[in-house]
């Protein structure tokens, strides 16, 4: 109701300063020339009363422009804010310059309806760039203002480097939400595997933060795992690490958001989820799953080695039991069934590497055993009966 109040105290005042500056004209034109009608007051109150008749038209379509311009704003970082409004701010000065040459055209048109069309046009033009530049990070405005001669040689030594690991170098190294909450990043940049910059988006940030202010209380606690993370590998200074000021507001989910991200920048994606890995290789855009390189650095387990394991349930096959090592590999033990929470020695029968992981089938060592015990005592009775 407050707002609906104040969009009609506009629209009266403005109509009241409209009326002063051609009601007037308007009078004449008509031919009433009457000092009782053709006066100010009565031009204030009747440009008044048609802008309220307007006001009360429009005001349901004008709050809800309002309101739709209120929740992007407050979507938005305070530097876009910032920018957007020097820019508008700038460019209305520059509008105002060019139609003060219009005021002086005796056309009422050109005196007045284009130089509130420039108004507008240069006010939403000046919002939208700034609103882009300042999207723009620090390191790319400190380049704009560089001398030629300290950024030609930056060049030409970005160049040699480039020549020199264009093939499979790439700079950027893209957090992802999953990668951040599960925490073996900050592990394996400490070994000094990984080179470049990490680069971590605010849009991945905001997403942590949702998750760590979840209700639910197993969110809660990866989203605030995963904060921690981040605030280790930024105050530890392990490898550089830059946050990503900009975003995608035409693209709703955060995954497309990252691909777009690794697309424009030439970075890498590092995650740890399945199917963003399997939706990333069709998007022509390079993945460094951790997933896959703790598959590729587990020991190998050849048939016939023996494991000491405990069966913990049931298999999806008849009389199977699942068991699990160490680094979580799943174990399939044959008649494993009759052996539920219980330690149990098995020797590898076979081992399959599939995307999910690597899965290994074996059977339990006192089985085998007994099929030899059986065949030996067979083989005894056989010559015992042969003897007598």
């Amino acid at each position: 109701m407050r707002k609906k109040t104040v969009i009609l105290v506009i629209f009266a005042i403005l109509g009241g300063v409209m009326g002063v500056a051609y009601l007037s004209r308007f009078w004449h034109v008509i031919g009433m020339t009457s000092p009782l009608v053709n006066n100010i007051l009565v031009n204030i109150l009747v440009g008044a009363i048609i802008f309220l008749i307007l006001g009360l038209l429009f005001a349901g379509l004008i709050m809800r422009v309002v309101n739709k311009l209120e929740a992007y704003l407050n979507k938005q970082n305070p530097m876009t804010i910032l920018f957007g409004s020097l820019g508008a701010i700038i460019s209305l000065a520059l509008a105002l310059l060019i139609s003060s040459f219009l005021f002086r055209v005796p056309s009422f048109f050109i005196s007045t309806f284009i130089p509130w069309i420039l108004m507008l046009l240069f006010g939403y033009l000046g919002f939208r760039i700034g609103t882009r530049l300042s999207k723009v990070r620090a390191e790319e405005w400190r380049k704009l203002f560089q001398s030629r001669s300290k950024k030609a040689s930056e060049e030409e030594s970005k160049k040699v480097i480039d020549k020199q690991t264009e093939p499979n170098f790439h700079h950027y190294k893209i957090l992802d939400t999953n990668i951040l909450i599960d925490g073996r990043i900050y592990d394996l940049a400490k070994t000094g595997f990984l080179e470049g910059t990490l680069l971590v988006p605010n849009f991945v940030l905001y997403e942590l933060q949702y998750i760590a202010d979840s209700s639910d209380s197993i969110k809660r606690v990866r989203g605030r795992r995963g904060l921690d993370i981040l605030n280790k590998l930024q105050n530890e200074n392990i490898m550089p690490i830059e946050m990503y000021e900009g975003d995608f507001e035409d693209i709703p989910e955060v995954d497309s958001k990252l691909i777009r991200l690794a697309k424009e920048n030439g970075g890498v994606i590092v995650t740890n989820d399945y199917n963003l890995n399997k939706v990333i290789q069709f998007q022509n855009v390079q993945v460094l799953n951790i997933n896959s390189l703790a598959n590729a650095l587990k020991p190998r387990v050849i048939p016939g080695e023996n494991l000491h394991v405990m069966v913990v349930k049931n298999g999806t096959e008849r009389q199977q039991g699942v068991a699990y090592l160490d680094d979580g590999t799943m174990v399939v033990v044959e008649d494993g069934k009759y052996f539920i929470n219980k330690q149990l020695d098995v020797v590898v029968t076979s081992a399959i590497q599939t995307d999910a992981g690597r899965m290994i089938f074996a059977k339990p060592v006192h089985s085998s055993r007994n099929i030899e015990e059986d065949a030996g005592g067979k083989d005894q009775s056989k010559k015992q009966k042969r003897s007598r």
